[in-house]
């Protein structure tokens, strides 16, 4: 399939599963006002986005169900593994965030449950805005459970900046109030759980950067887990050629290498095609030494300047007098988040932070 025929990401609630939603609801409620509920949902879909579409869900339950807040969980719990979308089943936290916030203890207990169906990361947020310290020591609890999707919740749920979501400002100024979970979790054996303590600790070095490097520091890293996150934590400062972060991924030394028949083919292309970066890389050092090696390529901007970006390429141990040959494609598409323009593209090599060759394509006029 195409990126033309890919089916925009708010047809995940569109007529069909709206559909659905009415006939599971009505099979574990059989007084549903199934049309009504249709009614209220569809009308002016077409005009709403992805999150815009899940909210009018649970609003929707909302205007039909005449039921208080603990009758209608009752019939939501049930509800909830019978959606076929984990994605679609984010309306079951944003029901509780909408209508709960006034009743703890209960609502707490449904963004548990919740959570294992899809996830309740944007929905806990409402509540650590309401009260914060109640619901911070509820997601601390939540890092020790025994579900990986509950203790993925307490460190996604309470990233300072969570994408489609709004910050946690006082997370974001003090990212020290949710150490203690991201402490519980810095060896999880779930890749889940794992990915989301990396994006919260790579959302604080944005702001904190030596408050992330001295936390990992004192991190023991021959534990697989741990070195995982560390590592993906570390990203952008990576990329950055944070040389205190390439130190702790044992590839703060400057790298004794030679590039060689670097390229980037096809040399001009047009937007949607693909290009291939490649290069040989061979030590120059009487020992093994650990590389990081990325990418970056210049932009051209609406302005005629040009941005540059960075990507992760590879890291490895080359041998003394090894040689490796080095391949990437890159599909130069059109994004939500870059808007391409034709001209001139750099192509730099980057070895353990530092530029060391570099290279261009053209992107053509379409």
């Amino acid at each position: 399939m195409t990126d033309q025929s890919a089916p925009a990401l708010k047809e995940l609630f569109n007529i069909e599963r709206l559909q659905h939603i009415a006939t599971e609801m009505s099979a574990v409620y059989p007084a549903f006002d199934a049309r009504g509920f249709l009614t209220h949902a569809t009308s002016g879909l077409a005009e709403l986005s992805v999150m815009q579409r899940m909210a009018r869900v649970s609003e929707s339950l909302h205007a039909v169900i005449p039921l208080d807040y603990a009758q209608t969980l009752k019939h939501l719990y049930a509800l909830a593994p019978r959606i076929n979308s984990g994605f679609v089943s984010l309306f079951l936290p944003h029901y509780v965030a909408s209508y709960g916030l006034g009743d703890f203890k209960r609502s707490m207990a449904a963004l548990k449950f919740f959570t294992t169906f899809g996830s309740a990361e944007f929905a806990i947020r409402h509540f650590l805005l309401h009260d914060f310290e109640r619901t911070l020591t509820v997601m601390q609890q939540w890092s020790l459970d025994a579900n990986e999707h509950v203790r993925r919740l307490a460190s996604e749920g309470s990233r300072p900046r969570l994408p489609w979501s709004f910050r946690l400002a006082n997370v974001q100024a003090s990212p020290e109030l949710c150490a203690s979970i991201l402490d519980n979790l810095k060896a999880d054996s779930s890749l889940y759980v794992r990915k989301s303590v990396a994006n919260h600790l790579n959302d604080i070095t944005k702001d904190h950067p030596e408050w992330v490097l001295s936390l990992i520091e004192g991190w023991n890293q021959d534990n697989l887990h741990t070195a995982w996150i560390a590592r993906h934590a570390l990203r952008s400062l990576i990329k950055q050629g944070n040389t205190r972060a390439l130190t702790i991924m044992g590839a703060g030394a400057k790298a004794e290498v030679t590039i060689d028949q670097l390229s980037v083919t096809p040399a001009a292309i047009r937007l949607g095609e693909r290009i291939n970066l490649s290069f040989n890389l061979t030590s120059t050092a009487p020992q093994a030494q650990k590389l990081m090696v990325d990418y970056a390529i210049d932009y051209i901007k609406s302005a005629g300047h040009s941005a540059s970006k960075v990507f992760k390429l590879k890291a490895f141990t080359l041998g003394a007098g090894a040689r490796q040959r080095i391949n990437r494609e890159q599909h130069i598409r059109e994004l939500t988040t870059r808007k391409h323009y034709p001209g001139t593209h750099r192509v730099h090599v980057l070895i353990n932070g530092e530029r060391l060759a570099s290279t261009e394509f053209e992107l053509l006029k379409p």
